[in-house]
Protein backbone atom coordinates (compact mmCIF):
# COMPACT_ATOMS: atom_id res chain seq x y z
CA UNK A 1 0.00 0.00 0.00
CA UNK A 2 1.52 3.30 -1.12
CA UNK A 3 1.47 6.15 1.41
CA UNK A 4 1.36 9.78 0.42
CA UNK A 5 2.14 12.94 2.27
CA UNK A 6 1.17 16.56 1.77
CA UNK A 7 3.94 19.08 1.38
CA UNK A 8 3.86 22.80 0.79
CA UNK A 9 7.35 24.19 1.26
CA UNK A 10 9.63 24.48 -1.75
CA UNK A 11 13.25 25.47 -2.15
CA UNK A 12 12.23 28.91 -3.39
CA UNK A 13 9.86 29.38 -0.45
CA UNK A 14 12.66 28.57 2.01
CA UNK A 15 15.02 31.01 0.30
CA UNK A 16 12.23 33.58 0.16
CA UNK A 17 11.51 33.15 3.87
CA UNK A 18 15.13 33.90 4.75
CA UNK A 19 15.28 36.88 2.37
CA UNK A 20 11.94 38.18 3.62
CA UNK A 21 13.02 37.95 7.25
CA UNK A 22 16.25 39.79 6.46
CA UNK A 23 14.30 42.51 4.62
CA UNK A 24 11.87 42.82 7.52
CA UNK A 25 14.71 43.27 10.02
CA UNK A 26 16.35 45.87 7.77
CA UNK A 27 13.09 47.77 7.42
CA UNK A 28 12.42 47.59 11.16
CA UNK A 29 15.78 49.33 11.66
CA UNK A 30 14.78 52.02 9.16
CA UNK A 31 14.90 54.90 11.70
CA UNK A 32 18.56 54.01 12.33
CA UNK A 33 19.77 54.26 8.72
CA UNK A 34 17.15 56.21 6.78
CA UNK A 35 16.46 59.93 6.48
CA UNK A 36 13.04 61.24 7.50
CA UNK A 37 12.12 61.76 3.85
CA UNK A 38 12.95 58.12 3.09
CA UNK A 39 10.82 56.95 6.00
CA UNK A 40 7.85 58.95 4.71
CA UNK A 41 8.36 57.39 1.28
CA UNK A 42 8.45 53.92 2.82
CA UNK A 43 5.26 54.68 4.77
CA UNK A 44 3.49 55.43 1.49
CA UNK A 45 4.81 52.24 -0.10
CA UNK A 46 3.94 49.98 2.82
CA UNK A 47 0.39 51.32 3.12
CA UNK A 48 -0.19 50.84 -0.62
CA UNK A 49 1.07 47.27 -0.28
CA UNK A 50 -1.36 46.61 2.56
CA UNK A 51 -4.32 48.01 0.59
CA UNK A 52 -3.37 45.94 -2.46
CA UNK A 53 -3.15 42.72 -0.43
CA UNK A 54 -6.62 43.36 1.01
CA UNK A 55 -8.12 43.96 -2.43
CA UNK A 56 -6.38 40.85 -3.75
CA UNK A 57 -8.03 38.79 -1.00
CA UNK A 58 -11.39 40.08 -2.16
CA UNK A 59 -11.03 39.89 -5.93
CA UNK A 60 -8.24 37.37 -6.41
CA UNK A 61 -9.61 34.72 -4.09
CA UNK A 62 -13.21 35.49 -3.10
CA UNK A 63 -14.20 36.80 -6.54
CA UNK A 64 -15.54 40.03 -4.99
CA UNK A 65 -14.47 42.79 -7.39
CA UNK A 66 -15.12 45.83 -5.23
CA UNK A 67 -14.65 49.40 -6.46
CA UNK A 68 -15.67 50.81 -3.10
CA UNK A 69 -12.82 49.94 -0.74
CA UNK A 70 -12.15 53.66 -0.37
CA UNK A 71 -15.15 53.63 1.97
CA UNK A 72 -13.02 51.88 4.58
CA UNK A 73 -9.93 53.99 3.97
CA UNK A 74 -12.05 57.07 4.69
CA UNK A 75 -13.83 55.40 7.61
CA UNK A 76 -10.50 54.52 9.20
CA UNK A 77 -9.23 58.07 8.75
CA UNK A 78 -12.29 59.69 10.32
CA UNK A 79 -12.49 57.06 13.07
CA UNK A 80 -8.92 57.99 14.02
CA UNK A 81 -9.83 61.67 14.31
CA UNK A 82 -13.02 61.01 16.25
CA UNK A 83 -11.42 58.59 18.70
CA UNK A 84 -8.27 60.66 19.27
CA UNK A 85 -9.66 64.21 19.20
CA UNK A 86 -13.24 63.80 20.43
CA UNK A 87 -12.98 60.80 22.78
CA UNK A 88 -9.40 61.75 23.79
CA UNK A 89 -8.02 58.24 23.40
CA UNK A 90 -4.33 57.62 22.79
CA UNK A 91 -3.64 58.37 19.13
CA UNK A 92 -1.84 55.09 18.48
CA UNK A 93 -4.55 53.06 20.21
CA UNK A 94 -7.05 54.96 18.08
CA UNK A 95 -5.30 53.69 14.94
CA UNK A 96 -5.95 50.09 16.00
CA UNK A 97 -9.54 50.83 16.99
CA UNK A 98 -10.11 52.50 13.62
CA UNK A 99 -9.65 49.09 12.01
CA UNK A 100 -12.37 47.69 14.27
CA UNK A 101 -14.68 50.55 13.22
CA UNK A 102 -14.10 49.59 9.59
CA UNK A 103 -14.93 45.94 10.30
CA UNK A 104 -18.14 46.93 12.11
CA UNK A 105 -19.14 49.22 9.24
CA UNK A 106 -18.56 46.34 6.81
CA UNK A 107 -21.34 44.25 8.36
CA UNK A 108 -24.34 46.36 7.21
CA UNK A 109 -22.47 47.27 4.02
CA UNK A 110 -22.02 43.60 3.12
CA UNK A 111 -25.66 42.87 3.94
CA UNK A 112 -26.62 45.39 1.27
CA UNK A 113 -23.84 44.87 -1.30
CA UNK A 114 -24.08 41.06 -1.27
CA UNK A 115 -27.56 41.30 -2.76
CA UNK A 116 -25.80 42.26 -5.99
CA UNK A 117 -23.75 40.09 -8.35
CA UNK A 118 -20.91 40.62 -10.81
CA UNK A 119 -20.68 44.09 -12.28
CA UNK A 120 -23.64 45.24 -10.22
CA UNK A 121 -21.71 44.38 -7.07
CA UNK A 122 -18.68 46.37 -8.26
CA UNK A 123 -20.73 49.47 -9.08
CA UNK A 124 -22.85 49.01 -5.95
CA UNK A 125 -19.82 49.14 -3.67
CA UNK A 126 -18.72 52.36 -5.40
CA UNK A 127 -22.16 53.90 -4.86
CA UNK A 128 -22.13 52.90 -1.18
CA UNK A 129 -18.70 54.49 -0.75
CA UNK A 130 -20.04 57.70 -2.32
CA UNK A 131 -22.95 57.66 0.13
CA UNK A 132 -20.52 57.46 3.03
CA UNK A 133 -18.53 60.36 1.55
CA UNK A 134 -21.65 62.49 1.25
CA UNK A 135 -22.72 61.67 4.82
CA UNK A 136 -19.33 62.73 6.17
CA UNK A 137 -19.24 65.85 3.95
CA UNK A 138 -22.58 66.98 5.39
CA UNK A 139 -21.74 66.26 9.03
CA UNK A 140 -20.50 69.45 10.67
CA UNK A 141 -19.06 67.56 13.67
CA UNK A 142 -16.66 65.89 11.24
CA UNK A 143 -15.61 69.16 9.62
CA UNK A 144 -18.01 68.99 6.68
CA UNK A 145 -16.47 69.33 3.24
CA UNK A 146 -13.38 71.13 4.51
CA UNK A 147 -12.30 68.26 6.73
CA UNK A 148 -10.40 68.21 10.02
CA UNK A 149 -6.87 68.28 11.39
CA UNK A 150 -5.64 65.65 13.83
CA UNK A 151 -4.91 67.92 16.79
CA UNK A 152 -4.16 65.01 19.15
CA UNK A 153 -0.90 64.45 17.31
CA UNK A 154 0.32 67.97 18.07
CA UNK A 155 1.36 66.96 21.57
CA UNK A 156 3.68 64.24 20.29
CA UNK A 157 7.27 64.97 19.37
CA UNK A 158 7.59 65.13 15.57
CA UNK A 159 10.39 62.57 15.37
CA UNK A 160 8.63 60.21 17.77
CA UNK A 161 5.43 60.43 15.74
CA UNK A 162 7.28 59.77 12.49
CA UNK A 163 9.06 56.71 13.86
CA UNK A 164 5.89 55.32 15.44
CA UNK A 165 3.92 55.91 12.23
CA UNK A 166 6.64 54.19 10.23
CA UNK A 167 6.60 51.11 12.48
CA UNK A 168 2.81 51.03 12.29
CA UNK A 169 3.02 51.18 8.49
CA UNK A 170 5.59 48.37 8.51
CA UNK A 171 3.34 46.29 10.77
CA UNK A 172 0.36 46.95 8.49
CA UNK A 173 2.27 46.16 5.28
CA UNK A 174 4.03 43.03 6.56
CA UNK A 175 0.95 42.03 8.50
CA UNK A 176 -1.25 42.15 5.37
CA UNK A 177 1.13 39.77 3.59
CA UNK A 178 1.36 37.45 6.61
CA UNK A 179 -2.41 37.52 7.17
CA UNK A 180 -3.10 36.60 3.55
CA UNK A 181 -0.61 33.75 3.72
CA UNK A 182 -2.00 32.35 6.98
CA UNK A 183 -5.62 32.60 5.84
CA UNK A 184 -4.92 30.90 2.54
CA UNK A 185 -3.13 27.98 4.22
CA UNK A 186 -6.15 27.26 6.41
CA UNK A 187 -9.59 25.83 5.67
CA UNK A 188 -10.73 29.31 4.69
CA UNK A 189 -8.08 29.33 1.96
CA UNK A 190 -9.36 26.04 0.55
CA UNK A 191 -12.91 27.40 0.57
CA UNK A 192 -11.80 30.60 -1.17
CA UNK A 193 -9.93 28.82 -3.95
CA UNK A 194 -12.89 26.49 -4.45
CA UNK A 195 -15.24 29.47 -4.71
CA UNK A 196 -12.89 31.22 -7.10
CA UNK A 197 -12.69 28.20 -9.39
CA UNK A 198 -16.43 27.47 -9.34
CA UNK A 199 -18.87 28.92 -6.85
CA UNK A 200 -21.58 26.41 -7.79
CA UNK A 201 -19.25 23.42 -7.41
CA UNK A 202 -17.91 24.74 -4.11
CA UNK A 203 -21.42 25.10 -2.74
CA UNK A 204 -22.34 21.58 -3.86
CA UNK A 205 -19.33 20.27 -1.92
CA UNK A 206 -20.54 21.88 1.29
CA UNK A 207 -18.69 25.21 1.25
CA UNK A 208 -20.71 27.97 2.90
CA UNK A 209 -20.18 30.52 0.13
CA UNK A 210 -21.94 33.43 1.82
CA UNK A 211 -20.15 33.01 5.14
CA UNK A 212 -16.76 32.63 3.46
CA UNK A 213 -17.20 35.73 1.32
CA UNK A 214 -18.62 37.68 4.24
CA UNK A 215 -15.64 36.76 6.43
CA UNK A 216 -13.14 37.86 3.81
CA UNK A 217 -15.06 41.08 3.15
CA UNK A 218 -14.97 42.02 6.84
CA UNK A 219 -11.27 41.15 7.10
CA UNK A 220 -10.49 43.31 4.05
CA UNK A 221 -12.53 46.17 5.52
CA UNK A 222 -10.58 45.92 8.78
CA UNK A 223 -7.28 45.99 6.87
CA UNK A 224 -8.27 48.96 4.70
CA UNK A 225 -9.59 50.97 7.67
CA UNK A 226 -6.48 50.25 9.72
CA UNK A 227 -4.31 51.28 6.77
CA UNK A 228 -6.38 54.42 6.22
CA UNK A 229 -5.80 55.42 9.84
CA UNK A 230 -2.03 54.97 9.40
CA UNK A 231 -2.08 57.00 6.17
CA UNK A 232 -3.80 59.95 7.79
CA UNK A 233 -1.77 59.73 10.98
CA UNK A 234 1.11 60.47 8.61
CA UNK A 235 -0.75 63.23 6.73
CA UNK A 236 -2.47 64.72 9.82
CA UNK A 237 -5.30 66.36 7.85
CA UNK A 238 -8.39 64.58 6.50
CA UNK A 239 -10.79 65.81 3.83
CA UNK A 240 -13.74 63.67 2.67
CA UNK A 241 -13.02 64.07 -1.05
CA UNK A 242 -9.47 62.80 -0.53
CA UNK A 243 -10.15 60.13 2.11
CA UNK A 244 -13.09 58.65 0.17
CA UNK A 245 -11.51 59.12 -3.26
CA UNK A 246 -11.98 56.27 -5.73
CA UNK A 247 -8.28 56.72 -6.51
CA UNK A 248 -7.49 54.53 -3.50
CA UNK A 249 -9.28 51.59 -5.07
CA UNK A 250 -7.86 52.43 -8.50
CA UNK A 251 -4.37 52.16 -7.00
CA UNK A 252 -5.23 48.79 -5.45
CA UNK A 253 -6.59 47.43 -8.72
CA UNK A 254 -3.61 48.66 -10.73
CA UNK A 255 -1.11 47.14 -8.30
CA UNK A 256 -2.84 43.76 -8.17
CA UNK A 257 -3.50 43.52 -11.91
CA UNK A 258 0.04 44.33 -13.03
CA UNK A 259 1.57 42.21 -10.25
CA UNK A 260 -0.69 39.19 -10.56
CA UNK A 261 -4.24 38.55 -9.34
CA UNK A 262 -4.73 35.62 -7.00
CA UNK A 263 -1.13 35.42 -5.75
CA UNK A 264 0.51 36.79 -2.63
CA UNK A 265 3.68 37.73 -4.49
CA UNK A 266 1.75 39.64 -7.19
CA UNK A 267 0.73 42.65 -5.06
CA UNK A 268 4.29 42.90 -3.72
CA UNK A 269 5.71 43.09 -7.26
CA UNK A 270 2.88 45.36 -8.38
CA UNK A 271 3.40 47.73 -5.44
CA UNK A 272 7.10 48.06 -6.27
CA UNK A 273 6.36 48.75 -9.95
CA UNK A 274 3.52 51.17 -9.25
CA UNK A 275 5.43 53.08 -6.58
CA UNK A 276 8.48 53.36 -8.85
CA UNK A 277 6.31 54.70 -11.67
CA UNK A 278 4.56 57.09 -9.30
CA UNK A 279 7.82 58.50 -7.95
CA UNK A 280 9.42 58.72 -11.42
CA UNK A 281 6.55 60.00 -13.57
CA UNK A 282 4.44 62.12 -11.23
CA UNK A 283 6.26 65.29 -12.29
CA UNK A 284 4.89 64.93 -15.82
CA UNK A 285 1.38 65.98 -14.79
CA UNK A 286 -1.42 64.54 -16.92
CA UNK A 287 1.09 62.44 -18.87
CA UNK A 288 1.71 60.52 -15.65
CA UNK A 289 -1.77 58.97 -15.76
CA UNK A 290 -1.46 58.23 -19.47
CA UNK A 291 1.89 56.50 -19.01
CA UNK A 292 0.68 54.49 -16.03
CA UNK A 293 -2.40 53.45 -18.00
CA UNK A 294 -0.20 52.43 -20.93
CA UNK A 295 1.93 50.27 -18.64
CA UNK A 296 -1.21 48.58 -17.29
CA UNK A 297 -2.47 47.83 -20.80
CA UNK A 298 0.93 46.52 -21.90
CA UNK A 299 1.24 44.21 -18.89
CA UNK A 300 -2.27 42.78 -19.32
CA UNK A 301 -1.55 42.07 -23.00
CA UNK A 302 1.93 40.60 -22.56
CA UNK A 303 1.50 38.90 -19.16
CA UNK A 304 -2.01 37.59 -18.70
CA UNK A 305 -1.32 36.59 -15.12
CA UNK A 306 0.68 39.69 -14.26
CA UNK A 307 4.40 40.25 -13.94
CA UNK A 308 4.76 37.74 -11.15
CA UNK A 309 2.87 35.14 -13.18
CA UNK A 310 5.32 35.67 -16.02
CA UNK A 311 8.30 35.09 -13.73
CA UNK A 312 6.73 32.17 -11.87
CA UNK A 313 5.75 30.38 -15.08
CA UNK A 314 9.23 30.83 -16.48
CA UNK A 315 11.25 29.78 -13.43
CA UNK A 316 8.73 27.82 -11.35
CA UNK A 317 9.11 30.10 -8.32
CA UNK A 318 6.72 30.21 -5.37
CA UNK A 319 7.78 32.25 -2.34
CA UNK A 320 4.40 31.85 -0.61
CA UNK A 321 3.18 28.33 -1.47
CA UNK A 322 -0.40 27.90 -0.32
CA UNK A 323 -1.42 24.99 -2.54
CA UNK A 324 -1.07 21.47 -1.21
CA UNK A 325 1.14 18.99 -3.08
CA UNK A 326 0.68 15.24 -2.70
CA UNK A 327 3.97 13.38 -2.97
CA UNK A 328 4.31 9.61 -3.07
CA UNK A 329 7.42 7.50 -2.50
CA UNK A 330 9.03 5.80 -5.50
CA UNK A 331 7.30 2.62 -6.65
CA UNK A 332 9.07 -0.74 -7.12
CA UNK A 333 9.74 -0.01 -10.79
CA UNK A 334 11.02 3.56 -10.26
CA UNK A 335 14.69 4.40 -10.09
CA UNK A 336 16.09 5.35 -6.68
CA UNK A 337 16.99 9.02 -6.39
CA UNK A 338 14.42 10.10 -8.94
CA UNK A 339 11.98 12.61 -7.37
CA UNK A 340 8.54 11.16 -6.69
CA UNK A 341 5.68 12.59 -8.70
CA UNK A 342 3.61 15.30 -7.09
CA UNK A 343 0.08 16.49 -7.56
CA UNK A 344 -1.13 19.92 -6.50
CA UNK A 345 -4.42 20.44 -4.73
CA UNK A 346 -6.15 23.49 -3.42
CA UNK A 347 -6.37 25.37 -6.71
CA UNK A 348 -4.01 28.10 -7.82
CA UNK A 349 -3.87 30.19 -10.96
CA UNK A 350 -0.93 29.75 -13.29
CA UNK A 351 2.09 31.31 -11.75
CA UNK A 352 0.28 31.56 -8.42
CA UNK A 353 1.63 30.93 -4.97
Amino acid sequence: MTSARVRRATLSSRVGAVAGLAALVALALGPVWALDSVLRTLISFLTLLALAQMWNLLAGYAGLVSIGQQAYVGAGAYALLFLADTLKLNVFVSVLLAGVVGAVLAVPTAALAFRLRGGYFAIGTWVIAEVYRLVVSNTSQLGGGSGLTLTAASGIDRTTRLYATYWLALAVGAGAVALSYVLLRRRLGLALTAIRDSETSAQSLGVDVFRTKFTVYVIAAFGCALTGAVIYLNLLRVQPDAAFSVNWTAFMIFIVVIGGVGTIEGPIVGAIVFFTLQQTLSRYGAWYLILVGAVAVLVTVVARHGLWGLVADRFGLSFFPVQRRLSTPPGPHEQPGVPAPTRSTGGSPPGGG
